[in-house]
């Protein structure tokens, strides 16, 4: 098994029936926070854990348009695979559908409309991508979480155990759309069955590793925002969140060039290149102004 490598994979099929009729034509992950996809959101976290291999699962329907989007990753110094969903399982079936990309590493996932942003974020999601034989979640703490799958902690905030959208909880945490796993994710998805809403649970999933006494659940605190965008509600708030943050700080959020150079995955002349392909906007003056600029980290 490789120790070190860990690719990562974002889910972005579903029908998005929550954000009827704006999704009829069109893939709610395509659809902008802002002034970008809603995908380029969970790619950047992804790419902001050291992770360049990257596999977006995606719908028959819907396949084309991210490959048109995304291109092959190279352009950004990763390398981005696609596989089709033909029908949305659970999430846990994306190890399922991954199993030949995931191969011998270890992994993470994040759903395709989930919305991460905090000081220091690369930070702490490079050290939990170091971590071996372990899972790692995050928890949030909401107004609603019969909405989410939770966590239960005991008095101590020892994790007793997970549920899955529980009509009455008595935890107000939500575990985010963001995993990180060893590899034995794969034989634990092939262990569960399918749920009584007829998908595959990532929350199944959690409580073998729990059981197993080999995961950790770190609470996002207060400095910290995370928006599940699959409401107009909270797409609207996200969209907000980055605008007011954009425009205050003349910093942009989820701008994988950025991050890309940041790394050290591109060159300065190729962000250079990268940013005259944009330059007729404000997103492509940003990233010229960065080579100018370059005492701001991520």
């Amino acid at each position: 098994m490789n120790d070190f490598e860990r690719k990562g994979i974002i889910l972005a099929g579903g029908k998005g029936s929550r954000l009827y009729p704006i999704t009829y034509g069109v893939s709610k992950q395509l659809i902008p926070i802002y002034n970008k996809p809603t995908i380029y959101y969970s790619l950047t976290t992804l790419m902001l854990s050291g992770i360049k291999k990257i596999l977006i699962i995606t719908s028959p329907d819907d396949i084309d348009n991210y490959k048109k989007l995304l291109k092959d990753g190279s352009q950004w110094g990763i390398k981005i695979n696609f596989e089709i969903q033909e029908k949305p399982e659970g999430i846990a079936q994306a190890f399922l559908i991954g199993e030949n990309f995931i191969k011998d590493s270890k992994v993470a996932l994040i759903l395709g409309d989930n919305f991460f942003h905090s000081e220091g974020l690369s930070k702490k999601l490079l050290k939990i991508s170091s971590r071996n034989n372990r899972a790692t979640l995050f928890a949030y703490p909401v107004n609603d979480p019969k909405r989410f799958g939770i966590v239960n902690f005991d008095k101590d905030f020892k994790v007793t155990s997970f549920e899955e959208k529980p009509k009455i909880s008595s935890s107000k945490y939500a575990i985010t759309g963001l995993y990180f796993y060893d590899n034995k994710v794969i034989e634990y998805s092939k262990r569960i069955n399918f749920s009584d809403r007829g998908e595959l649970e990532i929350t199944d999933i959690n409580n073998i590793y729990l059981k197993e006494g080999k995961i950790d659940v770190e609470i996002l605190g207060r400095g910290t925002s995370w928006i599940d965008t699959g409401t107009f509600d909270s797409l609207q708030n996200a969209s907000a969140f980055v605008k007011t943050v954009e425009e205050r700080q003349s910093l942009k959020i989820g701008c994988p060039e950025e991050v890309a150079w940041r790394m050290g995955w591109i060159s300065n002349n190729k962000l250079e290149e990268l940013a005259l392909s944009l330059s007729q906007n404000n997103y492509g003056k940003y990233l010229l102004n960065l080579l100018d600029d370059q005492k701001y980290a991520i």
